[in-house]
């Protein structure tokens, strides 16, 4: 892919204008950096969010198999319905952020009992336990990442030129967690966490099924497409292609927690110019998440002590995102207010 990285000359540009504005130098702080690169991803001085959108990839995993998983596999089908009908988490704070919503199925092992406004791109029901065999087919991993490619193509071609990326699926974080011990090479106990409210004991079976996938396929030998085929998961992986596809069409990616995190640094271990693209939304409790944030080399926009998912991180930043754009967009300059620069130290 021919992925153009973010261009200092913006940035220099962007950084230049926070500095006519009428204000103190840098009091803007973090949103001066925010608006500085979100301008040098559309290549202007002043930038604005045009109809965020978040996409939520759905998919389920065979290593729940291991019993790493508190809640029956069959949440994330009755949670994909919930995201239809507008009951969820993400329904409620994306509405709040102004952002539109796309729900995809990329893998989800039962049925759906709500589908009205359903995008269904169902690789197979579910991934192979990696405990025993690789989580899904070279074919099976090229479409996912197909998937998060042509729904990042659709957002763009409605007009947005800002995408958070979410998913949903029971067992996610062992994959993640194994994911994340691949790419950093740190052993499992350090980046396993007990996701969404494992005991002492499934936390124990969590560690030791991400400690037996890596001696069985020996991911330290592996490419990046490699590892989402062994060890991988439909919606990681689709959100690796969205990563992928955003920064192609140089449109910003605002990266939910933990998973999408995983998702993401994927991406940018495949693409590195894929880095300058990205807002991390927020920084997870889970345990495994900081070393990621330094692959992908974000800093959190919010820290609240959210594990969630489906995207909430992401629908939370957007406004803050939004509000760093127009500071630097519509904030009046000392000249054109007749305010002297003097007051503030600037000569």
């Amino acid at each position: 892919m021919n992925i153009i990285p973010v261009e200092e000359k913006w940035l220099r540009l962007a950084e230049e204008r926070q500095l006519r504005l009428t204000k103190p130098p840098r009091s803007l702080g973090r949103l001066e950096e925010i608006a500085n690169r979100f301008a040098a991803i559309q290549q202007t001085e002043t930038p604005a969010v045009r109809h965020p959108m978040i996409i939520v990839f759905a998919g389920d995993h065979g290593v729940c198999e291991e019993g790493v998983n508190p809640y029956p596999q069959v949440v994330t089908s009755q949670m994909v319905s919930n995201f239809l009908r507008g009951g969820a988490a993400i329904n409620v704070l994306g509405h709040a952020a102004g952002a539109g919503l796309m729900i995809v199925d990329v893998g989800v092992a039962h049925d759906i009992p709500f589908t009205n406004g359903l995008i269904d791109r169902k690789i197979a029901r579910g991934t192979q336990n990696f405990c025993r065999l690789p989580a899904m087919t070279s074919d099976q991993a090229s479409s996912a990442l197909s998937v998060g490619m042509e729904m990042v193509d659709r957002a763009v071609h409605e007009g947005s030129n800002l995408i958070g990326i979410g998913e949903m699926g029971i067992g996610n974080t062992t994959v993640a967690s194994a994911l994340t011990a691949a790419l950093t090479g740190l052993p499992p106990v350090a980046v396993v966490g007990r996701g969404t409210g494992a005991d002492d004991g499934c936390l124990e079976r969590k560690i030791a099924t991400v400690t037996k996938a890596l001696a069985l396929h020996k991911p330290s030998a592996l490419g990046v497409m490699d590892l989402v085929r062994t060890i991988g998961g439909f919606e990681i992986a689709a959100m690796t292609g969205a990563c992928l596809q955003a920064a192609l069409h140089r449109c910003a990616v605002v990266v939910d927690g933990f998973i999408a995190t995983v998702g993401a640094a994927l991406a940018v271990r495949m693409e590195p110019a894929v880095q300058s693209y990205l807002f991390a939304a927020h920084r997870s409790t889970e345990v495994g998440h900081d070393p990621l944030l330094e692959i992908i080399q974000q800093k959190p926009i919010l820290d609240l002590n959210m594990r969630l998912g489906e995207g909430t991180g992401a629908a939370l930043a957007i406004p803050i995102i939004r509000a760093a754009a127009e500071a630097l967009s519509c904030m009046a300059t000392f000249d054109a207010a007749g305010v002297s620069d003097a007051e503030y130290g600037l000569k």
